[in-house]
């Protein structure tokens, strides 16, 4: 009886024969190569391109070069982005021309900040050079759940001029909040701040924003009599932005604490993706939007974390509210290091970011299947969608990278298609 290969070799010759090697990571060069995610992305309104770990001047640099070929290729308008809701309306405008090109920093510091500067600059450039222009969206609760101003602010600005009497539940949010929120950049820092607070005030600020919202709910017909309909949306879905990181700075105490729930965190996701269908709804017709966050976050089905902490990202939503129309590609790497985030309640920011080594990629994962057709050392892309199984129908393909540690899933599952680099370099623009 012949010997049956192993399943790690079966992987190992399907890279060798389904891998497209892409020649480059400059986003100005020419796109021809990545023609392959064309058949991949079909007629799908919505696809998310990840990033195995945040930071990563290499997976900057290869979303640049997928959005300009959906931009330019498949006629995609919009670029939505792990980013403020609140804080990207401001952003989109210089991103559209306002201002100069030097005024980053003060349009949007997180993005001058947190890795995004030279995205950013490049966009803008696209944009002023391009026949294929992009709108930009955020999708995030304010500062990934470590502020509330940047969504109330605007509200208060709201208010003033469509009902002032309601302007009190704004002032009391933000005075409450202002009280353990000076400082904090993400919602590490924050969680750990929040439960500094007094029990009473912590009920205090649940209590104020549900409040506020319920507000806006009831006296819909007024507001938008007043003000309009798209800015009643934006104030309101600013709003359930602060209620969703007012939920988060409790769910990220008891994670950090050793007590989370299961899918207690998935909050978050869940406004990332009822923003996004937010935006898509109010798009001109025939709007695509290219969507970016973290492979965990676009990931479409529940992930199992070490530890077994359940999530349910914002991938799986979107896939239950899009089917088909939501394609997923992943960005992996293949070096033996990666930025990695330690949790530090001495930082600013709740952590600090610093080189993490590597074992090399397991049996059964995407890394470790790569290194072994011989592909480590180059830019790959390479469909999922029918990627071998075993005799029971199960993927063969059963984890992948998150940071530095080994994301268990059934990844053809999770992820229409992937592209890999061979070496990660920490973003320069990083400043926190």
């Amino acid at each position: 009886m012949p010997v049956q290969p192993s399943s790690r070799t079966v992987l190992a010759d399907w890279f060798r024969e389904h891998a497209t090697t892409l020649t480059t990571l400059d986003p100005d060069q020419p796109l021809d190569d990545l023609e392959g995610l064309r058949e991949i992305v079909g007629d799908a309104r919505v696809v998310a391109v990840g990033e195995g770990a945040h930071f990563v001047e290499e997976f900057s640099r290869a979303r640049q070069r997928v959005l300009r070929f959906l931009a330019e290729r498949c006629g995609f308008t919009v670029f939505a982005m792990e980013f403020g809701f609140s804080e990207a309306f401001p952003l989109d405008r210089w991103l559209r021309g306002e201002g100069d090109d030097g005024d980053l920093a003060t349009v949007s510091r997180a993005a001058a900040e947190w890795g995004a500067a030279d995205l950013m600059r490049w966009l803008r450039h696209h944009n002023r050079t391009s026949a294929h222009p992009l709108r930009f969206a955020g999708i995030d609760v304010p500062e990934a759940g470590g502020a509330l101003r940047p969504a109330l602010e605007p509200v208060a600005d709201y208010l003033r001029e469509v009902d002032p009497d309601a302007l009190r539940l704004v002032e009391t949010a933000l005075e409450v909040s202002d009280r353990f929120l000076r400082g904090c950049g993400s919602g590490a820092a924050a969680g750990p701040a929040w439960a500094g607070l007094p029990e009473a005030e912590q009920n205090e600020l649940t209590a104020t924003l549900a409040r506020l919202l319920l507000r806006l709910r009831a006296a819909e017909p007024l507001y938008v009599s007043h003000s309009g309909r798209r800015r009643f949306d934006i104030a309101r879905r600013r709003v359930e932005a602060a209620c969703h990181t007012d939920y988060m700075f409790q769910a990220m105490h008891a994670l950090l604490s050793g007590r989370g729930l299961t899918a207690d965190l998935s909050v978050r996701e869940i406004y990332m993706a009822e923003s996004v269908r937010w935006h898509l709804e109010r798009a001109e017709p025939g709007a695509r939007i290219v969507l970016a966050a973290h492979n965990s976050h676009i990931h479409k089905t529940e992930m199992q974390f070490p530890g077994g902490l359940t999530a349910l990202p914002m991938g799986q939503h979107l896939q239950r509210m899009l089917g088909p129309d939501y394609r997923t590609v992943a960005l992996v790497h293949t070096a033996d290091h990666v930025p990695e985030m330690y949790p530090d309640q001495s930082a600013a920011v709740g952590f600090t970011l610093a080189d993490a080594r590597l074992e090399p990629g397991e049996p059964g994962s995407v890394e470790g299947a790569l290194t072994d057709a011989g592909l480590a050392g180059r830019i790959t892309l390479t469909d999922l969608r029918h990627s071998p199984r075993d005799a029971q129908g199960r993927p063969l393909l059963h984890s992948i990278r998150s940071q530095s540690s080994s994301l268990s899933t059934p990844v053809p599952e999770a992820f229409d298609a992937v592209i890999a680099v061979p070496t990660v370099t920490r973003d320069r623009t990083v400043r926190f």
